[in-house]
């Protein structure tokens, strides 16, 4: 029997950490998660990253909890993709970027390479600004000075890539704790209002009717399936040891799935909590104007009265750009050996990447001052949704390709579900595309 792929990837998936992390034997459900946990944690990192911090201090202090019902809807949205990335990786034993290098011609291949490149290069450029950002808050480090600090973290990532891929998933679990500890407290101190919090998960229709609420709830749900997330998942998943068959697939996959999704409702926790520290701290204050990060660094100590506020919304910002350069570090490399079939030593990967990031932030910073920060995070998240359709769309098909996936391919109910899903987050980036450009 012919198989449905045309031919048979030269490499194995982030080869240097394949099949490297064992998996038990049995059903026992707590054993078998634990040794699946760990992809969806880097992969939740993008869904939390300085990119996003914007649009969720802008929606809790113009809007207060109102919006809320937008990250959970985007939340959803994302758990459903993210499924359908670590299906493909388990099911047909190659990544997105192998499955596109696959199923299309060479010059689509390149170009889907170049598109999502950009796309990573624009993750970066966010996580440098919101590194620097951060470095500026805590230690009064100059933009610039921070921007040329992050080249570093090339080399720290890179040893403790060497130590083994369990080592790297430990590093951003550590992370992600530093910053649910420090939003945690956030959250205690600004006495939120519980009942504001449930009615503000509940769609409200001037979400819709209110062309401000409506911009802003675009932004939230446009930036929040990250296209190298996708490219990412359907690799790292692959760095359990799964046995080729039917059994252990359909193990891999629920315990996968079971990990991915704890760690999205982990993400949201986070993006929900920015919003609503935002909602009690500036919207309850008559602080509405309180829309970027460095504001409500300055202003959350004097409004919540605690010299801790600040300090930690500065931390939980540098760990979350920290934790962001590791998963696009991995992403890049992921999505160059992919379509390509090419290797080039993860340093030089790195540095190419970083530098691509650093070189239009410092001169931008340099030239125009820090006042165009906030435009260069905008800019990261317009070409983000330019991307998007370039990974959705092939995921989608992908995965509802009997011949490709086999008995795991979508079901026709998830299939309709995924395309719908695709249609409004595509629909809305575009909108949101256009209103950044002056089309709209």
């Amino acid at each position: 029997m012919s198989s449905p792929w045309r031919s048979s990837p030269k490499m194995k998936s982030l080869s240097e950490v394949f099949g490297t992390i064992p998996v038990p034997t049995g059903n026992g459900f707590w054993k078998n998660l634990r040794a699946f946990m760990g992809p969806g944690f880097l992969v939740a990192v993008g869904y939390m990253d300085p990119g996003n911090w914007a649009t969720d201090l802008a929606g809790g202090a113009s809007f207060g909890y109102t919006l809320l019902s937008v990250i959970l809807v985007s939340s959803i949205f994302a758990i459903v993709l993210q499924h359908l990335a670590l299906k493909l990786g388990v099911a047909s034993g190659r990544d997105l970027a192998q499955a596109c290098g696959d199923a299309f011609s060479k010059p689509v291949a390149i170009f889907l390479w170049l598109v999502c490149e950009l796309a990573i290069a624009a993750c970066d450029l966010a996580e440098v600004i919101g590194s620097a950002l951060a470095l500026q808050l805590l230690f009064g480090i100059p933009i610039l000075a921070g921007i040329v600090i992050t080249i570093l973290d090339v080399f720290l990532i890179l040893y403790f890539q060497n130590k083994g891929f369990k080592v790297i998933e430990s590093i951003v679990l550590s992370l992600l704790i530093v910053i649910v500890c420090c939003f945690a407290y956030e959250l205690f101190i600004s006495q939120p209002s519980i009942a504001g919090i449930l009615g503000g998960l509940v769609p409200q229709t001037s979400v819709v009717m209110n062309p401000s609420q409506l911009y802003v709830a675009i932004g939230i749900l446009g930036a929040t399936v990250m296209p190298h997330n996708l490219y990412l998942h359907s690799s790292i998943v692959q760095t359990r040891a799964i046995k080729d068959t039917d059994e252990d697939k359909a193990k891999a996959i629920k315990y996968a799935t079971w990990d991915s999704t704890l760690s999205l409702g982990l993400a949201f926790f986070i993006n929900a909590g920015i919003l609503i520290l935002a909602a009690a701290a500036f919207h309850g204050n008559n602080l509405q104007h309180v829309a970027d990060i460095r504001d409500a660094y300055q202003l959350l100590d004097p409004v919540l009265g605690s010299k801790l506020a600040s300090i930690l919304f500065a931390v939980a910002l540098l760990a979350s750009g920290q934790n962001a350069t590791l998963t696009g570090t991995l992403a890049g490399q992921i999505v160059m050996e992919g379509f390509l079939d090419l290797r080039i030593a993860p340093w030089l990967r790195r540095l190419i990447t970083r530098l691509i990031a650093i070189i239009p932030a410092f001169f931008i910073t340099w030239i125009y001052g820090e006042s165009k920060i906030g435009e260069l995070l905008v800019f990261s998240q317009v070409v983000l949704s330019m991307q998007l359709s370039f990974a959705v769309i092939p995921l989608v098909l992908f995965t509802g390709d009997k011949q490709k996936m086999g008995k795991f391919a979508n079901s026709s109910l998830l299939q309709g579900i995924v395309w719908v899903i695709t249609a409004i987050i595509l629909g809305l980036n575009m909108y949101l595309l256009g209103q950044v450009l002056g089309f709209l």
